[in-house]
């Protein structure tokens, strides 16, 4: 058996050029198949510690106004909904369908696919991404929430403005409790 030596070596080089592409300064860069929401909500807290924050919180119909400011960590927890709304799983990869609708692009869960964000909805207007919109529900036997939240962008500082986050749960024989979550940021 003859082995051409000139057949491997070019397998070798395609092989080796192959890993190379999608890398910058030895990163690998990943091309993701939807918005990369969590990416984006990662940059988007960073720099917002010195911001202050009149949030309403509203549980069960009763208000509670506040103004704090919050370090990147408590800015996580407080948008968690939308890096919890992160689709770029291996698993969703097929599940979700796209559309771009002027300046509007949304992933909607397809109808056979079984995922708990329903929706993401991304306002980007000249490269700039305006306004996001998510829906989540999750169910079991015993359990259903819905959650809808949205967060804004401000033209002139492209920071976090405003952002809303309401959902309902429902516990088995319990009536239904519902928290709705506004804040807006000054800077």
């Amino acid at each position: 058996m003859k082995i051409n030596y000139r057949l491997i070596l070019f397998f070798l080089l395609i092989g080796i050029s192959a890993c190379s592409v999608g890398e910058k300064n030895g990163e690998k860069l990943d091309v993701l198949p939807y918005f990369d929401l969590k990416g984006f909500m990662t940059e988007s807290i960073k720099g917002l510690k010195e911001a202050k924050v009149t949030k309403i919180s509203r549980v069960d119909g009763i208000d509670t106004t506040l103004v704090v400011s919050m370090n990147e960590e408590q800015w996580r927890d407080e948008l968690d909904v939308f890096f919890e709304a992160d689709i770029n799983k291996t698993s969703l990869l097929t599940s979700y369908d796209t559309k771009v609708n002027n300046q509007f692009l949304s992933h909607d869960l397809l109808p056979n696919a079984k995922a708990d964000v329903k929706n993401i909805t991304v306002s980007i207007i000249n490269d700039d991404v305006q306004m996001i919109k998510v829906k989540i529900e999750k169910e079991n036997i015993f359990y259903s929430s819905v959650t809808n939240a949205e967060l804004y962008i401000s033209n002139a500082s492209k920071k976090l403005d405003h952002y809303t986050i309401e959902t309902t749960q429902k516990i088995w024989f319990l009536k239904p409790n519902n928290i709705k979550i506004m804040g807006a940021l000054r800077f």
